[in-house]
């Protein structure tokens, strides 16, 4: 008995779609007649571009776009002096949309936004790729506009879009018009500072939660970007790419008002618009890692008074108390420490117990604290291995306390 597929080649149905042409694309709807802009030439070609522009007094949310404040603790933090050393005119802002996340060699940008200031004015251009073959007149006109700058400002830009960018231009053997700039990535700023209030630290949530500046519906969600190029691409249909391109140009401007809120926020960390305590604490944390600890001492005493979790308020006690032994403020460790001990803290008891030793040569003293330091540990509600840890350390230390008294 014949079968289905027989029965319908009988009929002239063809089985199979590898006699099928692809769809011819829609000229109604190329990128010209969605998103204003024009082809810019290059050496290498055509590409798509389109500008914006934003004064310099523009607010995105309640941040300026331009830089007012010094970059001197962004510069330390980032460990390049010369960011602190550039005009704001000598930054570039930049982001790309991509085909895809691996990074790979088969991963290009297809749309990248960068933005700097000229003659007062924030202008952001969006190189965009109307067909792969484009993507050498993109990499050229992308490496023009940065030309006249000496920095990037990126947000994870060091893990993905740089390198991702420095292989196309490898790819194409154009030379990597960014090879020797300044890079300040936000992200790595960003955790340090939001990692303990906020529960994400994408960029998008930033703008909502710390800029106060919420997107429009025109917002697509980034996991769909790079299916909806592939889409243009079949369809030459460029509606959708619409809000690609508002997505990316929004990202760019948060890139220049998020440098701008951060900087003035290391810059005066005092500052009374700074009002959540966990914040004031981030930033007592990474000006103690700047060694600049008597700065950090006044912020961590600062970021207690504004009001914490229990949790946060215990964290930022300990380290307060040991910046205080650190920076030699004895009589103040030894407050702090007998009031975190008093409240069950294990660290605490120990710390006084090093003091004790060390410091007052009371070995007594010593050992009554290493005692306490047991007890707490034995009604403290701890996991076994931290529980065995400190059982260790501190059998250890009350072994050699009773030798040294009993000499």
């Amino acid at each position: 008995m014949p079968s289905l597929a027989d029965k319908l080649k009988s009929l002239g149905v063809k089985v199979g779609a590898t006699h099928l042409l692809p769809p011819e694309p829609d000229s109604r709807y190329e990128i010209g007649s969605v998103v204003s802009g024009d082809a810019l030439h290059t050496r290498a070609g055509e590409t798509f571009v389109h500008e914006e522009r934003f004064a310099a007094d523009y607010r995105h949310g309640h941040a300026p776009i331009k830089l007012s404040a010094p970059l001197d603790v962004m510069s330390a933090w980032a460990r390049d002096p010369r960011l602190n050393n550039l005009s704001i005119e000598s930054f570039a802002f930049l982001d790309t949309e991509t085909s895809g996340l691996s990074g790979g060699t088969g991963t290009y940008a297809f749309l990248v936004g960068a933005a700097r200031f000229v003659d007062g004015e924030f202008v952001l251009q969006q190189f965009f790729m109307r067909d792969p073959a484009e993507e050498p007149a993109l990499l050229e006109g992308l490496a023009g506009f940065l030309a006249p700058c000496e920095a990037l400002v990126t947000f994870n830009g060091k893990s993905f879009d740089a390198p991702l960018l420095k292989t196309r231009y490898i790819l194409h053997q154009i030379p990597v018009p960014f090879k020797d700039y300044a890079h300040l990535d936000l992200l790595p700023l960003a955790r340090r500072l939001w990692r303990d209030r906020l529960e994400s630290r994408a960029l998008k949530y930033l703008e909502e939660n710390i800029l106060a500046a919420p997107r429009t519906s025109e917002e697509v969600p980034g996991y769909e970007i790079p299916w909806m190029y592939f889409d243009y691409l079949r369809s030459g249909d460029a509606r959708p790419l619409k809000g690609v391109f508002y997505h990316n140009a929004m990202d760019v401007v948060a890139l220049a008002a998020l440098l701008s809120h951060t900087a003035a926020m290391l810059a005066d960390p005092f500052h009374e618009g700074i009002r959540h305590g966990l914040d004031v604490i981030a930033l007592a944390r990474l000006y103690e890692d700047l060694g600049q600890w008597d700065t950090a001492a006044r912020l961590f005493e600062h970021g207690l008074q504004k009001g914490v979790s229990e949790e946060n308020f215990r964290e930022a006690m300990r380290r307060l108390s040991v910046l205080q032994k650190r920076r030699g403020d004895f009589d103040e460790a030894v407050r702090l420490w007998e009031k975190a001990a008093s409240e069950g803290h294990v660290y605490a008891c120990v710390e006084l117990a090093k003091y004790c030793e060390h410091k007052k040569r009371d070995l007594k003293l010593a050992l009554k604290w290493t005692k306490s330091a047991l007890k707490q540990v034995e009604r403290a509600d701890l996991p076994a291995y931290i529980r065995k840890h400190w059982k260790d350390e501190l059998a250890h230390r009350m072994e050699r306390l009773e030798k040294k008294s009993a000499k």
